[in-house]
């Protein structure tokens, strides 16, 4: 979302149409390019927002993972605004076991 859009939302102003239509626009032809079916594109945005957020919290719902064209290329792309990183999970404890106890 760039600082416009953020500024339209505040002030209550819609998007003019023409721009909305290109933007669905580009959206199905980058489906259509890249032959990915609605379910599988579903499967790889949770597995995404699932990966992510095992490292930082993220605002689920302002996120979005989304196909792009340009050029004819199609990139997938991911607007995830972080709120925080989370911290390091402590390295677990080794478990003794016979080898270390002979060893010490």
């Amino acid at each position: 979302m760039t600082l416009l859009d953020v500024i339209n939302k505040l002030l209550g102003r819609q998007p003019a149409s023409a721009n909305t239509a290109k933007q669905r626009l580009q959206l199905v032809l980058a489906h259509d390019r890249s032959d990915l079916n609605p379910e599988l594109l579903q499967q790889m945005r949770r597995e995404i927002l699932e990966v992510v957020s095992r490292y930082v919290e993220i605002d689920f719902e302002e996120g979005d993972v989304t196909l792009e064209t340009e050029d004819r290329v199609t990139a997938l792309v991911a607007n995830l605004p972080i709120r925080r990183a989370k911290l390091p999970a402590p390295a677990p404890i080794p478990e003794p076991t016979l080898e270390n106890e002979l060893s010490s």
